[in-house]
């Protein structure tokens, strides 16, 4: 996990809970939009922990899912609180980063399949 300067925590966080979406923008003025539900499944606590190594998976998470409270952590993160009632995960700002970068790398990844897939219908 890499080592956050005193500079690396959200200037902002917004809860858009109609939308099921927590933004946070970052001192470098960098924003980062993460549904609930994908923070729901990547909680890291230890029974989630420990449902992924006793069956490699994480939890099913229903996309209906919402943030209940978002509590502070110190400088160090947040505790999140969902809809489910499940609010046992700390997310530290290295890797609520880390998600957002991944989220973001996904969504990317998809674009030239849709693309691809617009161009063949296109054609046909």
């Amino acid at each position: 996990m890499m080592d956050l300067s005193e500079h690396e925590f959200p200037r902002e966080i917004v809860d858009h809970r109609a939308s099921g979406v927590l933004e946070l923008v970052w001192q470098d003025h960098t924003s980062a939009r993460l549904p609930h539900s994908l923070l729901r499944c990547r909680c890291r606590c230890a029974a989630c922990e420990q449902q992924v190594r006793v069956t490699g998976r994480r939890a099913e998470v229903s996309p209906d899912i919402r943030l209940d409270d978002i509590r502070p952590v110190g400088d160090k993160g947040l505790n999140l609180v969902f809809s489910d009632g499940h609010g046992r995960g700390i997310y530290p700002w290295a890797y609520l980063r880390a998600v957002a970068r991944e989220h973001s790398d996904a969504r990317e990844a998809l674009v030239p399949s849709a693309i691809a897939d617009a161009a063949a219908a296109a054609q046909a």
